[in-house]
């Protein structure tokens, strides 16, 4: 049989200039790689929020973290473009969906061979980061670990094949002899004694810890002194920006090592980095996380001789063993200062260090490096060609859905510096109609499940303070309600909101508080939170009961062990169970003698109440409740067609065909939804897509009922033509249902059985 000849490569990954660590490693692999072969080495990289880059030729396709179909494109660009082998890096946090489950839909859709670079590999991972990594190994055809570590864990925890993994350490550059003197010299440091900590500032590298020892270290040693270079990373100056500096800074301050410390907020080039190294006496990397699988900075500063105190994460305590550094425990000042002091003052045992360091690092070369991934892309291709699969076309039926792309235009156009305003004229915003607790609400939901999502732009970021803004003004706190409607000129129109606001609202800010990683979005709600609950146990509406329901079992994400809100929700449930047995009938199984407006919702909560305080009776009246209104809501042609507004159904009688809104829509994408993540059932998964379908077009005119070009949405459909306005709450229904449907086909590509490509 003929060996497989390897022409053209693809790396898919983060790619400079984008700054963080993989991208660096992306960039060093494939130049390497290409150094080393004939093969044309191109690049797929992940462009994040800050994203597009300005990326260098090779890069011949790109992907936005956050966009399924950009993944989705990727492999039909990859599939048509002859591309013998696809070398993928694996982070959790560099792909979009939960736990970086797009990358799935990449690997589900490529046609040759991929070598997954596994970056962390954790061996406690979480429900959902074990699905995606089970997946994740199904669909690569070898993987490479960089530590034996992470080798043992994938064996034990993951139940991999050994003899698909391939140890391969982490490259470094073939560092060139230099002359410390004149790099200290260069640095003005030629009479410090220099320790160094370079990389993307975050708080998980334990800088502080460092700080904290420099008192104890300067009083033996005065001419000390502690460089920290790297830019904060690009995500945590998004969130929080400069915060963390700062800290380390006043620190620096209040500890009196002003003179003793020196931050250089720069990312640096390969180059200015390697004189740093060649400047510095030892390197220190302070890291806080356990199971960090790897450490560039620390390979590239061991591999160029440096002596190197460490935390014992998996990568250092491998690297450093036998001789090679030292390890110190976890933020222990204390242990720090000793051991510096240790090396400061034994120039033998240093030096030695260092020599045992350069002598390993010799192995880390790029240069070697890329040989041993060579040999296992060769190995991939043997092994593939033994069993390959033809490019093959997939018809509408084996593909999954098409969502439309999330487009915030019209939400931002309906919202000002008060809100968002009720009602539009078309798509201009009425004025005369003001603003209402229902729609804020809701918008504020969709801006956190937008975070959720990884769209957390400063865009979304105003509206979700502008939409917290209202509800916070809108609550009385000495009725401990809201209020509901005011004008445009900011008056209210009403001393107490209705009932439904009530609980509307209690689901928006437990979904802040279960769902937000903004500290002040939820600190803020659930000081609101805890205030507002009380209240919705005296309402009389099921929906307000329903939606209170669901704003508690959001809440109980983070603070489960909330007796009194468990309490809560279980007598709000008992209230719907019981309205339910009352009324409920073979022929007529619903909570009322009438099905009016936003009717799912009512089967939704127990279904969530009954998933997750584990009462089954709450879980089985919602199913079956919900599943007779999907009967209801089935047109003869088999589209969704949800009770119209123009009577709705009464027990006995026919149900109203018009006018259709697109909240009950929403509201059965949502029950369908939450009713799969309880069963599994794949009967729910089609009912929801079967509901959004209305959106896009499969109802009874035929007429797509959501704007394209805005991602507005009209406010209903009438018996013979659109209602064109394009107020807040159709568009906000169709907004969180199109990103619950994101949610809903992320959930599927990690839950599903797909077999293995290899």
């Amino acid at each position: 049989m003929t060996k497989p000849v390897l022409e053209k490569i693809a790396l898919v990954g983060d790619y400079l200039p984008r700054r963080c660590g993989i991208a660096t490693f992306t960039h060093d692999l494939r130049n390497a790689v290409a150094q080393a072969c004939d093969a044309t080495c191109i690049v797929v990289p992940m462009n994040d929020a800050a994203g597009p880059y300005a990326y260098d030729k090779e890069v011949q396709f790109q992907v936005s973290e956050q966009e399924i179909e950009d993944y989705r494109a990727a492999a039909d660009f990859l599939n048509f473009s002859n591309v013998d082998l696809v070398c993928l890096q694996h982070e959790f946090g560099i792909y979009g969906g939960p736990c970086g489950s797009h990358v799935l839909a990449l690997l589900h859709d490529l046609r040759m061979p991929v070598v997954t670079t596994l970056h962390t590999v954790l061996s406690e991972p979480s429900q959902t980061q074990r699905a995606v990594m089970t997946q994740l190994i199904r669909f690569s055809t070898r993987l490479v670990v960089m530590t034996e570590r992470s080798r043992q864990t994938l064996l034990e925890v993951y139940s991999v094949d050994p003899a698909q993994v391939d140890l391969i350490a982490h490259g470094i550059p073939a560092v060139p002899d230099t002359n410390q003197r004149d790099l200290k010299e260069q640095f003005n440091v030629e009479d410090k004694f220099v320790a160094l900590t370079f990389g993307l500032l975050s708080p998980g590298k334990g800088i502080e810890h460092v700080l904290q020892a420099i008192p104890e270290i300067v009083s033996r040693f005065p001419d000390f002194i502690y460089l920290v270079l790297g830019a904060t990373h690009p995500s945590l100056i998004r969130e929080q920006g400069e915060r963390y500096r700062i800290s380390l800074e006043r620190m620096a301050k209040e500890l009196g090592i002003t003179k003793h410390v020196s931050f250089y907020n720069r990312f640096v080039e390969l180059e200015e980095l390697t004189e740093f190294i060649g400047a510095a006496d030892l390197y220190i990397t302070p890291y806080l996380n356990v199971q960090q699988a790897v450490s560039g900075t620390l390979a590239y500063a061991f591999g160029c001789g440096q002596a190197v105190i460490s935390t014992p994460y998996w990568h250092a305590e491998e690297l450093l063993a036998e001789g090679r550094g030292v390890l110190v425990p976890f933020a222990d000042s204390s242990a720090i200062a000793k051991e510096v002091i240790g090396l400061v003052d034994d120039d033998d045992r240093r030096k030695a260090m260092r020599a045992r360091a350069y002598e390993l690092g010799r192995s880390m070369t790029w240069e070697h490096v890329s040989r041993l991934y060579l040999e296992s892309f060769h190995q991939s291709l043997e092994e593939r060609s033994q069993h390959q699969k033809p490019l093959a076309v997939r018809t509408l039926d084996e593909q999954p859905l098409a969502l439309p792309q999330m487009q915030l235009d019209h939400l931002e156009h309906l919202s000002d510096s008060t809100g968002i305003v009720q009602h539009a004229i078309f798509t201009i915003p009425d004025h005369s109609h003001g603003y209402c607790t229902d729609d804020n609400a809701r918008a504020l939901i969709l801006t956190v499940l937008l975070e959720e999502q990884g769209k957390d732009s400063s865009i979304v970021q105003s509206l979700a303070s502008r939409y917290a803004a209202f509800l916070n003004l809108a609550f009385d706190r000495e009725t401990k309600r809201f209020r509901n409607f005011m004008s445009f000129d900011r008056q209210w129109l009403e001393d107490d909101g209705s009932d439904d606001s009530q609980g509307r609202a209690l689901w928006a800010l437990g979904t802040c508080i279960g769902r937000s990683r903004r500290s002040g979005l939820a600190g803020w709600a659930l000081h609101l939170f805890q205030q507002a609950m009380p209240a919705c146990e005296n309402t009389t509406s099921p929906r307000t009961w329903a939606l209170a329901i669901m704003g508690i079992q959001e809440y109980l994400r983070r603070y489960s062990g909330d007796r009194t809100a468990a309490l809560m929700s279980e007598r709000l449930a008992q209230r719907l169970i019981k309205m339910y047995e009352v009324t409920a009938t073979d022929d007529w199984p619903w909570f009322e003698n009438i099905a009016t407006y936003n009717n799912a919702r009512l089967s939704q909560a127990l279904i969530t109440h009954g998933r997750w305080s584990d009462d089954q009776r709450a879980a089985d009246t919602g199913l079956r409740s919900l599943r007779w209104l999907c009967e209801q809501q089935l047109s003869p042609e088999g589209r969704f067609r949800p009770i119209g507004s123009n009577g709705f159904s009464r027990e006995g009688g026919v149900a109203a065909v018009f006018d259709q809104q697109a909240i009950e829509s929403h509201a059965m994408v949502s029950a369908s939804i939450e009713a799969y993540a309880s069963t599994k059932d794949p009967f729910w998964n089609e009912q929801a897509h079967l509901a959004f379908d209305w959106f896009l077009g499969r109802n009874d005119l035929g007429r797509p009922i959501y704007d394209a070009a805005t991602g507005g949405c009209f406010d209903g459909l009438m018996d013979n033509q659109v209602n064109e306005n394009q107020g807040a709450e159709s568009t906000l229904a169709f907004l969180l249902s199109l990103v619950e449907m994101r949610q809903l086909a992320a959930t599927m590509r990690v839950t599903s059985s797909a077999s293995p490509k290899n």
